[in-house]
């Protein structure tokens, strides 16, 4: 029973570089690095070497070769040197009468581990065979060197050097390249996965950008071409300037929503009282809502109900989700927005209900990513965009919606105190 504690023990700190990684590289965008693997290495070592394995006072055995090992294979010959100068350091000061056979076993494993590791590096296909190869090497070593240094206590202790050493030295070396290569490769898969989102999106946003500017300055041109033939009265001249002015405007719309995405502004919050803002805002809003044939509705209010925000930036915020309401419900007959808000627990409610087209699951879950948007001429911008103020103000939005049934958005807020 003695000797499984003391396996286990061993198996653990073999383990350790593996739970470190996972926990410091977990949500970071690199991989790992030569300094990581020295700085874990060396505290598995010194560990190891702390709470050896051991049946006889001074003679200590550990899975420090297994670790020098995995040292040298991903941290390079450096990474060898220091562990192989730490534990030296370390074993003199430890002392008892297993020192000379330690340093012994030590020249010949550091030896094998320098060619082990090259050949691991330079050939792939014979990686499991070379690991093998190096966890009965560092159990067969320290046995005859023991054999020849220390004859009785081999003897002695028979069970624990043919038995547990191997185990401790094979299986710890077999789970810790293992699962350290998994995780490694793992990672790199999700870091290239991320570099071809990355340039995924770029190639949309570019394509978005060209389509949306596109439009714009193809009537600008065309009109232009009409203005330079001179065939035309001064009053259609003047008009057709006006559309132009129009156009290069919306264009100008057009990029400032990009940019706001791509380059947000610094933020600069103070209070704000939803309930005016949101009477203000449905003033804006009617004569949109009007003019396509859908009807706003709004509670009474009543209480202030204030929230710490920017300004300019709420008022953007809920004018983008009205606009989206009231856009959902121009292909239906009798459409109708309701706009509510009210507290609830510490958080400011806003509810925007529309009986519009809705949406399919598939398009719920999409909402908020980046130039994503259900309609045909839209860009997706102005609701991206909403999404990621909400966030910043430590915000969330819910969304419940069937194709044909409607649409609410649940806004909430952190009251102000």
């Amino acid at each position: 029973m003695l000797y499984i504690k003391d396996i286990l023990l061993q198996l653990l700190f073999a383990l350790t570089p593996f739970v470190l990684y996972n926990i410091y590289y977990r949500d970071k965008a690199i991989n790992y690095s030569k300094n990581f693997i020295i700085i874990t290495c060396m505290i598995c070592l010194f560990m190891s070497m702390t709470f050896p394995s051991s049946v006889e006072e001074g003679i200590i055995f550990d899975i420090r070769y297994v670790i020098m090992f995995f040292g040298m294979v991903f941290g390079g010959m450096v990474t060898g040197l220091i562990l192989l100068i730490e534990f030296t350091t370390y074993r003199l000061l430890l002392g008892g009468a297993g020192l000379f056979s330690a340093m012994v076993i030590l020249a010949f494993t550091f030896s094998l581990s320098i060619l082990l590791s090259v050949l691991y590096r330079r050939h792939s296909e014979w990686r499991k065979l070379i690991i093998f190869m190096a966890g009965i090497s560092f159990s067969v070593i320290p046995i005859c060197v023991m054999l020849v240094t220390k004859h009785h206590y081999v003897i002695e202790h028979l069970t624990f050097n043919i038995l547990a050493m191997p185990v401790q030295n094979c299986l710890g070396i077999w789970l810790l390249f293992s699962l350290f290569n998994k995780a490694v490769s793992d990672k790199q898969l999700y870091l290239e996965y991320l570099r071809s989102e990355k340039v995924d999106t770029i190639n949309h946003v570019a394509a978005s950008l060209a389509h949306e500017v596109r439009n714009p300055l193809t009537a600008v041109i065309g009109f232009l071409k009409i203005i330079r033939n001179d065939t035309i009265s001064k009053e259609k001249t003047n008009h057709f300037i006006d559309i132009c002015m129009d156009e290069i405007k919306r264009t100008e719309i057009i990029l400032s929503e990009y940019l706001s995405i791509s380059k947000p502004s610094k933020q600069v919050y103070e209070p704000i009282d939803l309930t005016r803002l949101l009477n203000a805002i449905v003033d804006i809003m009617t004569p949109y809502a009007n003019m396509n044939n859908v009807h706003l509705v709004t509670s009474d209010y009543g209480q202030e109900i204030n929230v710490s925000a920017n300004p300019n930036e709420m008022k953007q915020l809920l004018i983008n989700f009205i606009k989206n309401a009231i856009e959902a419900c121009t292909s239906v007959s009798n459409g109708q927005v309701s706009i509510r808000v009210y507290r609830e627990s510490r958080y400011a409610k806003i509810t925007i209900l529309d009986n519009g087209i809705g949406m399919s699951k598939v398009q719920v879950d999409r909402l908020g990513i980046i130039y994503f948007s259900t309609k045909t001429k839209g860009t997706g911008v102005g609701l991206t965009y909403s999404y990621q103020l909400i966030r910043s103000m430590k915000g969330d939005v819910s969304v419940q919606s069937e194709p044909g049934k409607g649409t609410e958005f649940i806004i909430s807020l952190p009251l102000l105190d």
